[in-house]
């Protein structure tokens, strides 16, 4: 039985813009047609016609940058060392039914602890359990000055951590060929950090340049790809030489690493949410707060100067969101992603769409066969009601989705609401402050001392 689709506007993915008259026609699994209503084959005996002749017909999105086993984290403590890696994997399928039910059909996460990642996305090929298409790696290597080596030496990098210490590139060719053995479907470096050298004001590449390449030689002569957490200019400059695929962030790109960046052919993916949403979100009271907001505010300033150098060269833009922080929590920002390349990089919907649809496809498992809508390709589709062309930000309104097919099948998923957070899955403080006799009586609630002394 083939399912038909009378779209109001059809925006494949493939053109400059969104066209009327159009019908979808879905077989199994896959697109049959996609084109003009007059052309479509007719509908057969027993064949199903769904009418959203009013509403915005469109490729199922794609987030290159979702961390499932995170878990809304508050802290990098809550990454890497609280909730057992069994209870990560059982809620981080959750995290991805939210990714899934705000309109992505495809995800890819660039992080994982243990195999978590990898036990999902393999419950979800199996049919155990609804969910997204999701690509993902093993735990990120990084050295000295990268990501993940936050605790003091004497605690080191836990087994627990998303990361694990490669101190050369020996030791990051032998993770390499670990990960690969488990079935990584691409490789995750974070050749710097969040920190700036306070020597120097900059953020410095934890691996040179002889390194660098040398680990992502090795990933390529094993078939995978490579993406990079590079927001330094060192570190965007030793990646694009060394021709990783993708590069995260690089907001601090001067030319120099630009020019790599286009001889290499590396793709960018900024991933601004969680940038954007700590600089709006953040509150006083909050433990980052102003440090991490206005290091933020510095960092998106940068990015608008370099990235759009990088949009005017050609760069291949994709769009992640770096969901899985309390400040991007699952299911809820995603397409705000969108929203900030328009914003503050200066592209136009069709671009920013194109970026989370055509783009991102060609880096996910699934090349080929995910992020249009064509005969051949896989039959992930978003309706929603309002034309994202016009205005990019209705597909943050996850009132306006009407349907959401994934794989020729209509999504049809609820999330528990009673779901609540275990104490166990996080760190936390006892108390927010010292109350000495001065603090109490700063704040207001100092008991009388003196009538005390007197009784």
């Amino acid at each position: 039985m083939a399912r038909h689709i009378k779209c109001g506007k059809l925006f494949t993915g493939l053109g400059e813009g969104a066209e009327t008259g159009q019908t979808l026609v879905m077989d199994g699994e896959t697109i049959r047609f996609a084109g003009p209503s007059a052309d479509a084959p007719p509908p057969g005996p027993g064949d199903e016609v769904i009418d959203h002749s009013g509403h915005f017909v469109l490729p199922g999105l794609i987030d290159m940058h979702v961390h499932l086993s995170y878990g809304n984290a508050k802290t990098e403590e809550d990454i890497d060392l609280y909730a057992p890696l069994e209870f990560r994997a059982l809620r981080g399928l959750e995290a991805a039914q939210r990714v899934l039910l705000a309109g992505f059909t495809t995800m890819a996460d660039p992080t994982t602890t243990g195999h978590v990642s990898l036990a999902i996305r393999d419950a979800i090929d199996a049919g155990l359990f609804a969910g997204p298409r999701i690509s993902t790696s093993g735990r990120q290597i990084t050295n000295r000055q990268g990501l993940s080596d936050w605790y003091p030496s004497w605690i080191g990098v836990p087994e627990t951590s998303i990361g694990v210490l490669c101190r050369d590139a020996a030791e990051g060719i032998a993770e390499i060929r670990l990960e690969v053995k488990d079935g990584v479907d691409f490789i995750k470096v974070a050749i710097d950090g969040d920190s700036m050298n306070p020597a120097t004001d900059v953020l410095v590449a934890g691996y040179d340049q002889d390194e660098m390449s040398a680990m992502v030689r090795e990933a390529h002569r094993l078939g995978k790809k490579v993406v990079v957490h590079a927001r330094g200019a060192e570190g965007v400059l030793y990646s694009a030489r060394a021709g990783a695929d993708v590069i995260f962030h690089a907001a601090w790109m001067d030319d120099e690493g630009l020019e790599a960046v286009v001889e290499n052919g590396c793709a960018l993916c900024p991933t601004l949410s969680l940038v954007v949403n700590d600089i709006d979100f953040t509150r006083p009271g909050d433990g980052c707060y102003p440090d991490f907001p206005d290091a933020h505010k510095r960092e998106l300033e940068s990015a608008c100067i370099s990235l759009p150098k990088a949009r005017a060269a050609g760069v291949k833009f994709m769009l992640g969101t770096d969901s899985g922080f309390a400040v991007t929590p699952y299911g809820e920002w995603h397409a705000r992603e969108l929203e900030h390349y328009v914003k503050y990089l200066g592209f136009s919907p069709v671009e920013a769409l194109k970026c989370a649809t055509v783009n991102n496809a060609e880096f996910v498992r699934e090349e080929g066969r995910v992020g249009a809508l064509e005969a051949g390709r896989l039959a992930d589709i978003l309706v929603v009601d309002g034309d994202p062309l016009a205005d990019i930000s209705v597909l943050q309104d996850r009132s306006r989705i009407r349907e959401i097919i994934k794989g020729g099948e209509t999504v049809k998923l609820e999330i528990n609401k009673d779901a609540r957070r275990l104490r166990s899955e996080f760190s936390y403080d006892l108390w927010s402050d010292v109350y000495t006799q001065e603090r109490i009586g700063e704040i207001g609630m100092a008991p009388n001392l003196n009538q005390r002394a007197a009784e």
